[in-house]
């Protein structure tokens, strides 16, 4: 039934959404039946539809990162979270649109046309993961996978009105998830509350073999459950707010810290001075290691392959610039000439010592307090075409999310309410971020609000007649 109820409404909002690239309608139908079967094993998701994010490896179906250099790629196997949910009980329904190998914060650079905000089609859902967030808002199913590298699963959340969540660098493998930037990459989750996001992290954290990066930690327990924050120092960094440049974004958030504050909570003032540096950093950064990972799309190994002019260099030359969007090309180009001789030291090492430098700074306010709270987003979903030709202001969506990303810390975006915007209340998001493998905490913290307030429980205008 949650499968049947699940696939009716991809039928009744998939063509206003464009949220997802391929639905596995038998394969879901199969595997439900199986898990219905008398005396099959019951896991803690069992019979949960969920979304995968179009960069995660899913054995025998499609998995194109958005990009027309893998538009029929098929993997052998699944990627490790896909395969632990599916352990745990919960069924794989489809994969998610998305910007194409996450390289953007509206999904207008996926290669088969941009998802739309749910109620709200002019306006753009955030990205990279903005497929997964679209789909979660319009309660298609209660949670999608997702991925996070400098802010991908939480912007969308924000920008969508549902929970979104970030883990420690290495809480979740990588196994199986396509590579933007190897460094800052995470697995995240986008979901319908947090307690959904608790036990999809149950059962997809925890050591892999198959990933080097992997920590080797048991799986994510919750927290016990608050009565309250008494006790909790929450530090709220001016540089953070100041980059809420929305005003009626801003009051929400102020609204938002008050609610910590009234359950409890202390609020600690800070200084993090180094974070105005997070966004030119993880460009940087993040653009070599793109330069790098996508090396391998030159058509001999993967995807559909051009002649050019018959020559080794000159199909790789035409296969890449086929098969690569305009923003993969731009970031590639970026990443080559940071990497290059003679600008190595000037770019890359530069940037490498400006992250290790803005993580000391961020780990070290966390012997002044337990979580880091402030706006995810600067301002409500913005129109679709609206950053298209402007790089520098689609790259500062980065600017809350991206210093989390750099330091590896845990961080969850969760609905805080909605503001006006040209006469339509769009929802805003409140941030929280935790020490180096905090991730319970954030989690606990950040359902102490939701249970609080009923933000989270808002449904956009599209969802109202449907079941």
């Amino acid at each position: 039934e949650a499968v049947e109820l699940a696939l009716a409404r991809i039928a009744a909002l998939e063509a206003e959404l464009g949220s997802l690239l391929d639905v596995a309608e038998a394969g879901a139908r199969a595997h439900a039946a199986e898990l219905a079967r008398e005396g099959s094993s019951r896991g803690p998701l069992h019979g949960v539809p969920f979304l995968v994010k179009a960069n995660l490896c899913w054995r025998g179906r499609v998995t194109s990162a958005a990009s027309r250099s893998l538009e029929s790629y098929r993997p052998p196997y699944d990627a490790t979270p896909i395969a632990r949910l599916a352990e745990a009980g919960a069924i794989p329904l489809g994969s998610c649109n998305m910007d194409e190998f996450g390289f953007g914060s509206s999904g207008e650079h996926s290669s088969f046309g941009a998802p739309r905000t749910p109620g709200y089609p002019s306006r753009a859902p955030g990205g990279p993961s903005s497929g997964s967030a679209a789909a979660v808002a319009a309660r298609v199913t209660p949670f999608a996978l997702a991925s996070d590298t400098g802010g991908s699963a939480r912007q969308p959340a924000a920008l969508c009105g549902v929970s979104g969540f970030k883990p420690s660098y290495g809480r979740i493998s990588r196994h199986g998830l396509i590579a933007f930037a190897s460094s800052l990459d995470t697995v995240g989750v986008l979901a319908d509350s947090v307690e959904r996001i608790e036990q999809v992290l149950a059962a997809t954290s925890g050591a892999d073999a198959r990933d080097a990066t992997a920590l080797s930690l048991p799986p994510l327990q919750p927290e016990a459950p608050r009565e309250g924050l008494r006790g909790l120092r929450v530090g709220v960094s001016a540089e953070a707010l100041a980059l809420a440049t929305h005003a009626p974004t801003r009051a929400r958030v102020a609204a938002a810290l008050e609610v910590l504050r009234s359950l409890g909570a202390e609020l600690v003032p800070l200084a993090l001075p180094l974070t105005r540096h997070a966004v030119a950093t993880y460009q940087l950064l993040s653009s070599c290691e793109a330069a790098s990972n996508l090396a391998r799309y030159d058509g001999l190994r993967y995807g559909p392959r051009e002649p050019g002019d018959g020559s080794l260099q000159g199909s790789i030359a035409a296969t890449r610039g086929a098969g690569l969007g305009a923003e993969a090309r731009r970031r590639v180009l970026l990443g080559t000439l940071a990497l290059s001789q003679g600008e190595r030291e000037q770019w890359l090492e530069r940037a490498a010592r400006v992250r290790a430098l803005l993580r000391e700074e961020l780990v070290a306010c966390f012997e002044q307090v337990d979580v880091l709270a402030g706006p995810t987003v600067a301002g409500p979903a913005f129109r679709l075409g609206e950053r298209l030709e402007d790089p520098l202001a689609m790259y500062a969506c980065d600017a809350l999310t991206a210093p989390a990303s750099l330091a590896g810390l845990p961080a969850a975006s969760v609905p805080c309410g909605t503001v006006e915007d040209d006469g339509v209340e769009l929802p805003v998001a409140l941030q929280l971020t935790g020490a180096p493998l905090a991730d319970a905490r954030v989690l606990a913290v950040a359902r102490t609000f939701q249970s609080a307030t009923s933000h989270h429980l808002a449904r956009p205008a599209l969802c109202g007649a449907l079941p």
